[in-house]
């Protein structure tokens, strides 16, 4: 079928539209649309763009405060951190791409959350990942994991940002759904923040960066349905990166920001040229008029519907003035990338192509944008995990129980995956993966930026409210470790299918445990990613609504320690209840995932961190959080620096021991 032949009804269920949203678009455009056009409808209303089954819900979280510079709704959020600096951050999902091509996946989920921070003006310092993988025994688990490590550790050493911190878990949750969350952390002059807009009515439209090619295509409704057994015959969607261009691009664009030849910037994520298009021109009340024919293109004979849906990589969208365009496409000439003006900004707000001197698609933007459709699915409240009887413990086998837990590959150091990253490139790493939270300079300062990422996905299974609050708090405890203090929250809320009124539940619940969390804690959620479909044939992750969070250190004056030293005092702050719900020693131990979550105590979380704040910026101190496994597992872990124990790529046998108990 060529690229302008009318759309039919069949053709939009191909393309994930139901019939409810088919009739929608026939109603807002007065016509049949044409391939192409129905194409951007897909993609534009795709879960992943729309964010339809969870718009409805995002005014639940605190978006504002006195650090806040940019919240919700730009490519990344940015906070305040103090004597004219700003950080910009964000995490973004690629789980679908991942589990089908797990080195690209990966690779690729780490260039795009790194545009998404440097199109603001902002340079990335600093990467985290929070990855969830299944039973290392299950079919192409090693695989999988040894991909993903790779592709994360390939594309950041190569592009030249430290990969810094992170979490790793397994659960068979994810054996046919495995979870890459990246996290970009970038710092920028508080009066050099650019935005994704395409304002101002006569300016030109630059496309810059690498050829457009047929790898991408369909990549956003891809990533908002279900796997089947067939999930492999998807590969074609997913993208290939390529960091070395990407490295290319980030000193381009600062560079050409720096100059003052920027009204608007937007990269090429999801959906390619046609999100960048269309968002630019709703934030900015305008319209585009593109040529399709001028942009740079890999393969031969490539259609409009190609052009505009592909998500090839190292990608980026300008806009400057008429008198800039000459300047720009020289910096870009000197950096070895492809740029070409392709259109221009227009008064009426829709976006217009044509292709070899033909009509390719006429369609309003907002329709396609900030009346996407949204819904209100139906959900049913998740109930919470009762109290669990206990079997007889005064007979145990403690010194067994302790092998059980610290052989699992929970608990098994990650040595081997943070090994394969570089976390010192810049050299103004002060903390590095290993610890709490991860601890960076901003060059040429002595404030301390920070980072990490958290999340139990077992206790939120247990209860979804108390589980993502939890989130919340333990991340409040990372960053104290490093003497920070928090300033904001990036999300990733990663669940099943919202069509599961189970599913929608738990959203529902995570989303009010976070909101009620960070008021408490008054840190505000200023960026954030939505991941649902996560599940195979029916079987769904755990829910895993994963919390980044950045905290400020006014003056860094010394390394925070990570490790005791021998003849230092040990204190356990904060109270002991003796809670064991959903704990890891019920679960690995006992076989049970079971028991209520404890709520969190915001008070004393809120006294307890400030104490630890204050000790370790004054050296007095070396912190750890108690999370997982408790008191005793955390001791006999940080007693060894051994590697996993077990077959190749340094990953364990299940019931392999690595540190010794």
């Amino acid at each position: 079928m060529t690229w302008n032949a009318p759309a039919t009804a069949e053709l939009a269920r191909e393309h994930g539209l139901s019939e409810q949203e088919y009739q929608r678009i026939l109603a807002d455009l007065g016509r049949n649309p044409n391939l192409t056009e129905l194409g951007i409808f897909a993609a534009l209303w795709s879960e992943h763009c729309s964010y339809k089954s969870s718009r409805a819900y995002f005014g639940r979280f605190p978006t504002g405060g006195p650090r806040v510079v940019q919240g919700p709704g730009e490519n990344a959020g940015v906070v305040d951190l103090g004597s004219g600096w700003v950080c910009v951050f964000k995490m973004e999902s690629h789980n679908h791409p991942s589990f089908i091509e797990p080195y690209q996946g990966a690779a690729t989920g780490v260039g795009g959350i790194l545009r998404d921070v440097f199109t603001m003006g902002a340079r990335p310092v600093m990467l985290l990942d929070s990855l969830r993988f299944g039973a290392l025994d299950a079919p192409r688990m090693r695989h999988l994991v040894d991909g993903v490590v790779r592709g994360i550790g390939d594309y950041g050493n190569c592009v030249g940002v430290p990969t810094v911190g992170g979490e790793v878990d397994f659960h068979p949750s994810y054996n046919g759904n495995i979870l890459v969350n990246a996290m970009c952390v970038g710092v920028a002059r508080a009066d050099r923040i650019f935005y994704g807009r395409a304002s101002g009515p006569g300016n030109r439209v630059v496309y810059l960066g690498s050829k457009t090619g047929r790898d991408g295509i369909h990549g956003a409704t891809m990533a908002s349905d279900v796997f089947d057994e067939t999930a492999a015959a998807k590969r074609p969607t997913v993208q290939v990166g390529d960091p070395f261009t990407e490295k290319l691009l980030i000193e381009c664009c600062l560079e050409l920001m720096s100059g003052g030849v920027v009204v608007g910037i937007q990269d090429m994520g999801a959906a390619g040229l046609t999100s960048s298009a269309f968002e630019m021109a709703a934030r900015a009340g305008c319209g585009l008029a593109l040529d399709l024919s001028q942009v740079p293109a890999r393969e031969r004979g490539m259609t409009p519907y190609e052009l505009m849906l592909s998500e090839s990589q190292e990608r980026m969208l300008l806009v400057a003035t008429p008198a800039n365009v000459a300047p720009v496409l020289e910096v870009c000439r000197r950096w070895g990338l492809d740029a070409v003006e392709i259109g221009a900004v227009i008064p009426e707000p829709e976006v217009v192509a044509t292709f070899a001197g033909q009509p390719a698609f006429r369609l309003p933007v907002a329709p396609l944008v900030d009346d996407a459709p949204r819904y209100e699915r139906p959900w049913t409240p998740p109930v919470p995990a009762a109290a669990v009887t206990l079997p007889p413990l005064h007979d145990r086998d403690w010194a067994a129980d302790l092998r059980a837990l610290l052989g699992s590959p929970v608990f098994a150091t990650s040595r081997p995956i943070w090994e394969q990253y570089d976390h010192s490139v810049g050299a103004s790493t002060v903390v590095g993966p290993g610890a709490d939270a991860a601890l960076q300079l901003i060059p040429g300062t002595n404030i301390g930026l920070a980072a990490t990422t958290d999340c139990n996905a077992l206790a939120c299974s247990l209860d979804p409210f108390h589980g993502a609050s939890q989130a919340v708090a333990e991340a409040v405890r990372n960053l104290a470790c490093v003497g920070a203090e928090p300033v904001g929250v990036t999300d990733c809320l990663n669940f099943g299918s919202p069509e599961n009124p189970a599913v929608m539940g738990q959203f529902v619940a995570a989303v009010d445990g976070l909101a009620e969390a960070c008021r408490a804690f008054e840190v505000p959620v200023v960026s954030g990613n939505v991941s649902f479909y996560n599940e195979t044939s029916g079987n769904g992750i755990l829910p895993t609504p994963t919390v980044g969070m950045v905290g400020v250190v006014p003056e860094v004056r010394h390394r925070p320690r990570a490790r005791w030293l021998v003849g230092d005092t040990v204190y356990l702050l904060g109270p002991v209840e003796g809670e064991v719900g959903g704990s890891r020693f019920l679960q690995i131990a006992l076989g049970l995932e079971a028991g209520p979550v404890p709520p969190v105590d915001y008070a004393a979380e809120r006294r307890t961190g400030a104490a630890v704040r204050d000790l370790v910026r004054l050296g007095l101190a070396a912190a750890k959080d108690l999370s997982d496994g408790g008191l005793a597992c955390w001791r006999l872990r940080r007693r060894s620096s051994r590697r996993w124990s077990g077959p190749a790529k340094g990953f364990p046998s299940p019931g392999s021991v690595s540190p010794a108990a």
